[in-house]
């Protein structure tokens, strides 16, 4: 089989470079392997972006996102430009990449392995086999402004939400819940805010005119945060805007035992002519600029950031359950980096992770 997909890697600034180093021996063992191919490129963003060219996205790097079916991204900024004005920010690149590819539909997975329930700060009954995602709503929402007058500051957050923005999450949070337990929850204020009546309104809209077939249930925003830490199985997908969506996610992602093993995927909008879609691939837990060249950061969740541009981006749903399966593996076999490390296992580096999820590819494929 012959995939010759492109993937534009995007390593970016701290730990990035370091796990992005781990996707890439996973997209090549695909090519040596499977005959699953990739065409790889590179860019820089970031920071290493403003220090070679003067900003955080060059216009060539930005021209081969467009290009590329598939970016992976490591991660941007650092204490190094903590006093650049905004525009000059490293985080300047992701926001420009998320916007131009219209990226609106981001999917958090927390997926808590049987071998870290111990890890999570609740307790292992509570969080053993959680298997959630939640939607987030990436493009549209809050808006801030800053404006002086009479002298005076003033901060402007502007809450703003369509129905076709509306629409379009909700179609993708929906059709991931008939791939999984056919359960979506839609999360907003609608108690309290504007935005959040439209969106219970056409939630319901689009569900009762495309999905019925698939269970829907409604809940506050802060009522939502709250049963993800008293009873996070009852959930499989939740729907939600960009603010609550951020702090939601946040919330989700401390269930599963470390940032260090939480994946992301960002979408665009699938191309009725073609069937592409722009996609952007990530770990949560950004530049770490505190362990940056040490060699020691977790690779996992930028493996299984990959592991869902090979099911999303790609169409390529066994690949994708050979990487997770060797990243279970790892993970019960004792191994861990240090931000996993617990009493009775044993602590390996970054290079060593990677050795370790591809000797358990090279054994699921016999």
């Amino acid at each position: 089989m012959s995939s010759n997909k492109s993937l534009l890697i995007l390593p970016g600034d701290g730990i990035g470079p370091e796990v992005m180093d781990q996707v890439v021996r996973v997209a090549d063992w695909f090519g040596r392997e499977r005959a699953v191919k990739f065409d790889l490129d590179d860019g820089m963003v970031g920071g290493a972006a403003l220090d070679a060219e003067g900003t955080a996205m060059p216009d060539a790097v930005m021209a081969k996102a467009r290009a590329s079916d598939a970016v992976m991204f490591g991660a941007v900024g650092g204490p190094k430009w903590d006093a650049n004005p905004f525009h000059l920010k490293p985080e300047q690149g992701l926001l420009r990449l998320r916007k131009e590819l219209d990226l609106f539909a981001n999917l958090r997975p927390a997926l808590c392995f049987e071998a870290l329930a111990e890890a999570s700060s609740l307790k292992a009954d509570l969080v053993s086999g959680l298997d959630i995602v939640i939607v987030r709503e990436l493009t549209g929402g809050g808006s801030f402004s800053e404006t002086v007058a009479d002298g005076n500051r003033k901060g402007v957050d502007t809450q703003l939400y369509t129905t076709p923005e509306i629409h379009r999450i909700a179609r993708v949070a929906f059709d991931l819940a008939r791939k999984r337990r056919n359960l979506v929850h839609s999360s907003e204020k609608s108690n309290v805010m504007h935005t959040g009546v439209l969106w219970r309104e056409e939630v319901t809209a689009i569900h009762e005119a495309e999905f019925s077939d698939v269970e829907l249930r409604h809940i506050l925003a802060d009522n939502c945060a709250m049963q993800l830490v008293r009873a996070p199985k009852q959930f499989d997908v939740i729907v939600t805007d960009n603010l609550f969506g951020d702090m939601l996610s946040d919330v989700a992602a401390m269930l599963t035992g470390s940032l260090g093993m939480l994946p992301s995927a960002s979408l665009g909008a699938e191309d009725p002519a073609t069937g592409k879609r722009h996609a952007l691939y990530e770990p949560v837990h950004g530049s770490a600029p505190d362990i940056a060249g040490q060699g020691v950061a977790n690779p996992l969740a930028s493996i299984l950031s990959f592991a869902m541009a090979l099911r999303y981006s790609f169409d390529l749903g066994e690949e994708a359950d050979m990487v997770e399966a060797a990243v279970a593996g790892v993970l019960a076999d004792g191994l861990r980096t240090g931000d996993l490390a617990q009493a009775n296992t044993q602590r390996v580096n970054t290079a060593e992770m990677g050795d370790a999820v591809l000797r358990g590819m090279e054994k699921a494929a016999g």
